[in-house]
């Protein structure tokens, strides 16, 4: 399943690498991306796991920049 997120708030490009990486490691996670630019993240995981990571990923994010707002947009 791939979703995407957008990350309001995200101030720079190495907060969205540092992002990537920890996403990227979660249980579950086959692919992880963080676009700076565009402010979005993209994870492909397992469908039955979809609601686990999502979690997971919004409080890794957090842990980077508790500014941020992680919403579900696809």
């Amino acid at each position: 399943m791939k979703m995407v997120f957008t990350l309001n708030g995200l101030d720079c490009a190495n907060c969205a690498a540092k992002i990537e990486r920890k996403v990227a490691a979660l249980p579950g996670v086959e692919g992880a991306n963080v676009n700076f630019l565009t402010q979005r993240m993209t994870i492909v995981c397992d469908d039955a796991l979809a609601v686990q990571v999502t979690e997971q990923a919004t409080a890794a994010a957090k842990t980077v920049d508790d500014a941020l707002t992680v919403r579900r947009v696809g």
